[in-house]
């Protein structure tokens, strides 16, 4: 999967320079007599498109997979990987292993911090990574080829000029998420693909296949991470149902997902707000809470109706400044739309 890597620095050129905001997506006009799978059919036309699973309240309503593929196998879901970082991160303060959100990372990552370093990192917190809010230059964009070439990607996230105080405007930068999985893997002694298998191994369907480490071994925090659109569907699914299992099990504390879908910035590009690793939008006249990756791998939770919809497409182009994303919400509209007929 690194031979892909370069490509994933052009997604989510985000930032922020207002306060938090959310856009909303027009609500579209669907037939009332149309079915979700109806609606699937006919987002064959979106050739990007590779699967669409569709649940709701618990129960998978519909599914398609389009151009060969199917909702079973493993795609790049790219950022949209960056939620499951933040339900770790929940779940280690929640264990005790991390003390919370206003927690300094620079005691953690001492041995990587560089020797002459700006006395900002020293208030670089657990949840500005979270939030975006570290204001360390970003990895992301025109940055990223230069970083993931970079001998040791830790040390070279955590030496990235400050292009802003910490907790200011959001630079979306996957060495934020990097530094997670950093955290992550000294704290909880193992790797970070280890504890979301031991952490998330109880939620029925949910798998992380293939997955990247940097030089040093650490899992690539929010980036490159291979799931099939039914695993990412089965992680919506424990958000929706607010962090149990289907059989009951809190595995990611609720609080922790409230605040994680409370928005605490937003893109200046797109005004859709962020949280803790989740975007937040109004589609189809809904509160849309929605992880988001490059080349369109989504995953959308509609609280209010019930309803969580996994999308997955080709990763090779952008989504954003193509217009496609917005197909995409396009698409969960109608999904919206029928479900609410």
């Amino acid at each position: 999967m690194r031979t892909h890597a370069l490509i994933a620095g052009l997604s989510l050129a985000l930032a922020i320079s207002s306060p938090p905001a959310v856009h909303a997506q027009q609500p579209a006009v669907v037939q009332p007599a149309q079915t979700i799978a109806e609606t699937l059919e006919a987002a064959a036309a979106l050739s990007q498109l590779r699967a669409v699973v569709v649940a709701r309240d618990g129960e998978i309503v519909a599914e398609r997979g389009y151009g060969g593929h199917t909702p079973a196998e493993s795609t790049n879901i790219k950022s949209a990987s960056k939620s499951i970082i933040s339900a770790l991160v929940g779940i280690a303060i929640d264990k005790g292993l991390l003390e919370g959100v206003d927690q300094p990372i620079a005691p953690i990552l001492s041995g990587d911090l560089p020797a002459e370093r700006d006395p900002r990192l020293d208030r670089i917190t657990i949840g500005h990574l979270l939030s975006m809010q570290a204001g360390l230059d970003r990895t992301s964009g025109g940055n990223y080829g230069r970083w993931i070439t970079s001998r040791n990607w830790v040390r070279a996230a955590l030496a990235m000029p400050f292009v802003d105080e910490p907790g200011g405007r959001m630079l979306y930068s996957t060495g934020s998420t990097h530094l997670l999985s950093a955290i992550l893997t000294k704290v909880g002694g193992k790797s970070t693909l280890q504890l979301a298998r031991d952490w998330l191994g109880p939620v029925e369907g949910f798998r992380i296949g293939a997955w990247d480490r940097d030089p040093q071994g650490v899992y690539l925090g929010g980036n490159q991470m291979a799931m099939s659109t039914r695993s990412l569907l089965a992680f919506g699914e424990l958000y929706r149902n607010g962090g149990r299992t289907a059989k009951g099990e809190q595995l990611v504390p609720e609080d922790w997902i409230r605040r994680s879908w409370t928005s605490r910035t937003n893109s200046r590009f797109s005004n859709d707000g962020y949280g803790y690793g989740w975007f937040e939008r109004v589609i189809g006249g809904r509160t849309v809470h929605f992880a988001w990756g490059f080349g369109g791998q989504m995953l959308y939770v509609v609280p209010d109706l019930g309803l969580t919809v996994a999308m997955t497409s080709d990763e090779s182009g952008p989504s954003a400044r193509s217009g496609y994303r917005d197909e995409l919400h396009d698409l969960l509209v109608k999904i919206i739309g029928t479900a609410e007929g």
